[in-house]
């Protein structure tokens, strides 16, 4: 498996009070098979065993127990880091924290949890056997993540100088959204790995910075119909962007997500045939409310994937929240 560029997103993994109820959720949704890693000896009996998602054989995700009720229902997103300790360093230097430090796992390799400058908290994964997903960009598995802010300057500041982001500003629409490409690419959608959309003042005032994860689906609609078949909630419709068709959830223990059905490969980025094909998974843009509606997600945060074969669970204090997003915990105190 190919390593992954520095501050590219490498895996996911949602922390979860019921595993298996989660394996039957996201096996219907996604077509997911799982395998369980540990022994099961872990509060909450089989309930509490971690679990590899799979999706065409391919490593997907992981779903993870909850070992302290106080933590978030979320799902998290880890970005790749070629030495995690040196990149925590560069983290606090620019203000950011290292919630748990580097942690290795076994010969799959090291995980870390930090934190930006204003609280948005995810992972880093050093790969060593593993370097992350297996699949990704393709339908029903990973394919964006976009940090939430109320700061535009700050975090960009952090997060480009910390990964050497280069930026691209989106316009229209999409006015104060940017797309992230790795630092010695061309930035620009085609090359976008993640983006930076902003809070504004028609999301609750207590809702803290935060990220979201996308899956691709290859139809929103239905993907919303069975959804809310399956006990959990559509936060926002589906609804058309120059990137696809977009909707966000929650699942039914409350961890959110969103999906994106990519558009007609020879749709240019605007939306008319011709020119310039779509991007394959680039930034769906700020797309109405798809994060936590209250602050719940502080004080919360979970490793990277495990020396088993995913992710492991570790934690700080924080309380659980039905509508909480984002990595290892959404939000730092």
């Amino acid at each position: 498996m190919a390593a992954f560029t520095e501050g590219t997103p490498c895996w996911v993994d949602a922390s979860l009070p019921d595993v298996e109820a989660g394996k039957r959720f996201y096996g219907e949704l996604f077509g997911w098979t799982f395998t369980h890693r540990g022994g099961g000896q872990v509060p909450g009996g089989v309930r509490g065993r971690e679990a590899d998602a799979y999706s065409d054989g391919r490593l997907v995700a992981a779903l993870t127990p909850k070992r302290d009720g106080r933590m978030p229902t979320v799902w998290g997103v880890y970005f790749a880091a070629p030495d995690a300790a040196a990149l925590g360093r560069r983290i606090a230097d620019k203000g950011g924290q290292v919630i748990i430090d580097p942690l290795p796992k076994g010969p799959t390799g090291t995980s870390a949890v930090v934190a930006d400058p204003r609280g948005a908290v995810f992972g880093l994964w050093q790969g060593g056997e593993r370097s992350g997903f297996e699949k990704h960009g393709e339908p029903n598995s990973f394919c964006w993540t976009e940090v939430y802010t109320r700061d535009q300057k700050r975090t960009d500041d952090f997060y480009e100088s910390v990964f050497g982001f280069q930026g691209t500003d989106l316009t229209g629409p999409m006015t104060g959204f940017r797309m992230w490409s790795p630092a010695g690419t061309e930035p620009g959608e085609a090359t976008a790995v993640g983006g930076r959309s902003l809070i504004t003042d028609e999301f609750p005032p207590e809702m803290p910075d935060h990220f979201l994860v996308y899956f691709c689906v290859t139809d929103c609609d239905a993907a919303a119909e069975t959804v809310v078949r399956l006990g959990g909630r559509v936060r926002t419709a589906p609804a058309d962007t120059p990137y696809g068709r977009i909707a966000t959830f929650g699942d039914d223990q409350g961890a959110v997500f969103a999906v994106l059905a990519a558009p007609d490969r020879t749709a240019a980025p605007g939306g008319e045939k011709g020119g310039e094909e779509a991007p394959e998974s680039g930034g769906p843009g700020r797309f109405g409310p798809q994060a936590p509606e209250a602050a719940e997600e502080r004080e919360a945060a979970r490793a990277a994937p495990s020396d088993d074969s995913g992710s492991a669970s570790a934690s700080a204090s924080g309380k659980d929240g039905e509508e909480d997003s984002g990595p290892a915990a959404a939000k730092a105190g």
